[in-house]
């Protein structure tokens, strides 16, 4: 079937504001051909040039409709409905205004949509970290392209893809079923609209195309409503819509319901609690929202969540306020998970939390070696070499037999890992295994730089340990003693070479090189721009 015989698409963009970007996300759109018929962009009221921008779009281009809101929504759902109201097409497809459609994504998507007869059609989807362009895949393993799911509920693991801008929509599906977004200032419409279309069981086809970029802008001065978690009452409008969705899936099906509070305690929650600062006031109010609304869960829901999310709950669950290790708890939920020492057992030698919160952490001597929430810290040996040491967990990394480790440098920027040379370990008198590892920062700097990395590089670090049993882990450091010390070091090849190991905000340790007179002015430009924005922020 020829392009210009499919049925055709109404792409509905919402903006607010955002003047400098939604240029680009129309005119990705509109370079999808003749499959979109229409473009409709909704300006939610924006105080900026967004309408004009528009406006000025909309006298170039037929296909683009310029829809002007008079008062804000407060919301993405309310334009979101607007555009649906204002479309004409056989099917729809949303974009936000600082995202872009990759050439070709309509047409992929209403070909498989036809072909299978199709309500829903999903496809690939990035999340692009700018300005880096480190390019990371959503839910990688959730679809199987090629496949055409006729119940929902005979999937329910899908519940755990909640955009709704990867997808085309048959917009008759959606107006037999009623299916709109929640309107005014609701945060996370999408979880509520991805839960009514599952509701409503749809035939679903998957296509391997990547068909939507979700620009990530964490420098932004506005980040997006995803991102702004600086409050509690980011975490309360999830819960909101979670509770929501969760009630909307469970009528339709038991399955889906309980997939959807079994992927609130693995994903959302965690997430939430590795970022949980250290404002006491926040964690206060953070820890009551989370128990309360965790008081309302199946516990069919805890039991079949994995054991690292179970754990998590039991101990929430178990004192009314964050309790005094309530930092080990967040580098738990921390990806990969850490379970810092020490290890505490129970009267009958069972794993427990800690002495103060005997919590039994039930699955562990089941855990797979790669899925142990071990602890490996790391510390200066010298100039040009790093000491670790390896934790054992209850015995567990004992049985396997830890016997060598290797650096792991990974580009943050995106790209291929680098690898240092693996080391034996060797057992220390307290029960776990030590390592000197060569540290040469001239070296990685230097392949950074054949690897097209300029000016500042910038390199998460783990490590990776082999194991007697052929099994092996992967697991992020814990910078320990005077490793987070900026140095300059003389370098042959670069004059000087600027290194600042640091840690991230899972407690990982992470490194900066600036290599040369132009990468170590870049370097302290970017450390200027990060104060001013933290001092913006406040």
């Amino acid at each position: 079937m020829s392009s210009t015989n499919l049925p055709t698409v109404s792409v509905v963009v919402i903006a607010y504001n955002d003047a400098e970007l939604v240029g680009e996300a129309v005119g990705s759109a509109l370079a999808q051909g003749p499959v979109v018929a229409e473009v409709i962009a909704v300006n939610d009221s924006s105080s900026d040039g967004t309408a004009r921008v528009l406006d000025e779009l909309a006298a170039r281009h037929p296909r683009l409709k310029a829809v002007h809101r008079t008062e804000n929504s407060g919301g993405c759902g309310t334009p979101r409905n607007d555009g649906i109201a204002a479309a004409t097409s056989s099917y729809v497809l949303f974009l936000d205004s600082d995202d872009v459609l990759p050439p070709g994504a309509a047409d992929a998507l209403v070909r498989a949509a036809v072909e299978h007869r199709a309500a829903v059609t999903v496809g690939a989807c990035v999340r692009r970290e700018l300005p880096q362009h480190h390019d990371v895949p959503w839910m990688p393993g959730l679809y199987t392209a090629g496949d055409v799911i006729d119940r929902p509920a005979d999937r329910p693991e899908l519940v755990r893809d909640t955009l709704c801008v990867n997808k085309l929509y048959e917009r008759s599906f959606l107006d037999e079923h009623s299916i709109r977004f929640p309107d005014g200032r609701f945060i996370y419409e999408d979880f509520v609209f991805t839960a009514r279309v599952l509701a409503a069981a749809p035939r679903i086809a998957v296509i391997d195309d990547l068909v939507y970029v979700w620009h990530v802008r964490r420098a932004a001065a506005q980040v997006s409503i995803s991102l702004d978690r600086k409050d509690v009452g980011n975490w309360r409008s999830r819960i909101e819509a979670h509770r929501t969705a969760s009630r909307t899936l469970a009528a339709a099906s038991p399955d889906l319901g309980l997939a959807c509070q079994v992927k609130f305690l693995e994903y959302d929650l965690r997430m939430y609690l590795r970022e949980l600062g250290k404002d006491p006031e926040y964690q206060a109010a953070w820890w009551t929202l989370t128990r309360e609304y965790l008081d309302t869960f199946d516990e069919a829901a805890v039991e079949a969540a994995a054991p690292h999310a179970r754990w998590v709950v039991r101990v929430l669950r178990a004192t009314a306020t964050p309790p005094a290790d309530v930092e080990r708890l967040t580098r738990f939920a921390a990806e990969p998970p850490r379970l810092l020492p020490p290890y505490a057992t129970g009267p009958d030698g069972v794993p427990v939390w800690s002495e103060e919160l005997p919590i039994e952490l039930d699955g562990l001597r089941e855990l797979p070696t790669d899925a142990l929430p071990v602890t490996i810290d790391a510390e200066p040996a010298g100039n040009a070499a790093v000491r670790l040491r390896l934790h054992d967990l209850y015995g567990r990394l004992a049985a396997a037999g830890p016997r060598t480790a290797q650096l792991r440098f990974l580009p943050r920027a995106g790209g291929d890992p680098v690898l240092a040379k693996p080391v034996h370990l060797t057992p220390d008198e307290e029960g776990g295994w030590s390592v000197v590892l060569p540290f040469r920062l001239a070296d990685l700097a230097a392949t950074g730089r054949s690897m097209g990395l300029r000016r500042l590089q910038a390199w998460n670090v783990g490590v990776v340990v082999e194991c007697e049993d052929g099994s092996s882990l992967l697991t992020s450091l814990r910078p320990r003693g005077r490793l987070l010390r900026r140095r300059a070091l003389p370098s042959s090849r670069y004059g000087v070479l600027l290194t600042q190991p640091y840690r991230t905000g899972s407690g990982s340790l992470a490194l900066r090189l600036a290599p040369g007179a132009a990468g170590a002015l870049y370097l302290v430009q970017n450390r200027i721009g990060r104060a001013r924005a933290g001092y913006a922020s406040r």
